[in-house]
């Protein structure tokens, strides 16, 4: 279960009288194969480092499994389960929190059994959080119809064209009701500080913040990685909304005339930003963009590869993957041949 708290001569927090809790908030982390030991970390360390800079046990947490199997993560580095999914019942300590983790797998890890299981969490209430890809297993499970969600970007293109409803944002986390959606890896540790800032008080979250040697809180809103191809570092602030304009019209075109009106700037300012700061025109840099989300669709669903082409504002098989090849080296079919046979299954 829980490992011990061992944070050495830490002068303890002096907690205001209506920071007093009088309870553990109980986490459930659910590993799946694959998982990641960053995502899993992230999350746990920061309520171990607020029960431990507190001197109150605010948090505890066990690790749960669809059995009682040890789970192997990405870097094949296995954990031991505490308990099953089908022993969390009646008479099992009731989860405040269930966190899941999950592999790059997730289209093939929704089972009978998860699927039975996550939907009894959610008619109990217990609040549910997805970190990295588990959000996809959320989204199978049809608990974020019509919801505010977000997913590691690697996956945000095919989990947009696979799960129409959700609403998917490119955004550090996302907290709405019930439901948490995470990016995962780094970003889970956001949203443990969020979850200590709300359980406990911000003065714990800013302390458990500077002992991980953090320069503060992030907010959920914050984008994941920065504009593609630019780095925010000294860069104008007309070209990062010129680049994010782009990434948000890949499928309905947008002129570069339209794209620096959007920005705010003449054609020939946005020009000099690109050559300056990208190294190509803002055309290129524009089919650059639609032809690596063409790239992200085909690693990670089944749609046939002329729906991925218009999907990505090409209007001909032909252009695409001259396009596609002038920037991957590889032909669009290619590509497709060497995605792993898991991928997608039923959705193309």
């Amino acid at each position: 279960m829980n490992a011990p708290a061992a944070v050495l001569a830490i002068k303890p927090i002096e907690w205001p009288h209506d920071l007093l809790i009088d309870r553990a908030l109980h986490v459930g982390v659910l590993v799946l194969p694959g998982f990641s030991h960053l995502s899993l970390h992230a999350y746990i360390e920061p309520l171990r480092m607020a029960n431990a800079l507190s001197k109150a046990p605010l948090f505890s947490w066990e690790i749960v499994g669809v059995d009682k199997k040890t789970v192997a993560g990405a870097n094949g580095i296995s954990i031991s389960v505490d308990v099953a999914t089908e022993e969390i019942n009646g008479t099992h300590p009731l989860l405040n929190q269930l966190v899941i983790i999950a592999g790059q797998q997730v289209e093939r890890q929704l089972t009978p059994r998860l699927h039975t299981f996550l939907r009894r969490m959610s008619r109990q209430g217990v609040p549910i959080a997805a970190l990295g890809t588990a959000t996809w297993l959320l989204a199978e499970t049809g608990l974020l119809t019509d919801a505010p969600c977000t997913i590691h970007w690697s996956r945000l293109a095919a989990f947009s064209e696979v799960f129409r409803k959700p609403r998917v944002r490119e955004i550090l986390f996302v907290k709405d009701g019930q439901y948490s959606t995470c990016a995962g890896e780094l970003a889970a540790f956001d949203l443990a500080v969020d979850l200590v800032a709300s359980h406990a008080g911000a003065t714990v979250a800013q302390e458990v913040c500077r002992h991980a040697i953090v320069d503060g809180q992030r907010s959920g809103s914050n984008r994941q990685t920065a504009p593609s191809g630019i780095s925010y570092a000294n860069v104008s602030e007309k070209l990062v909304v010129a680049v994010q304009t782009m990434e948000g019209h890949v499928d309905n075109l947008l002129s570069i005339d339209a794209v620096a009106k959007r920005a705010g700037i003449s054609r020939r300012q946005l020009e000099r930003l690109f050559l300056e700061h990208v190294g190509v025109s803002p055309a290129k840099h524009y089919m650059k963009i639609r032809v690596d989300h063409a790239k992200r669709l085909i690693q990670g669903t089944r749609m046939p590869l002329i729906e991925i082409a218009i999907a990505c504002g090409f209007i001909s098989a032909s252009h695409f993957s001259k396009c596609f090849k002038s920037i991957h080296k590889m032909t669009p079919q290619q590509c497709r041949s060497e995605v792993p046979a898991w991928v997608g299954p039923g959705l193309g």
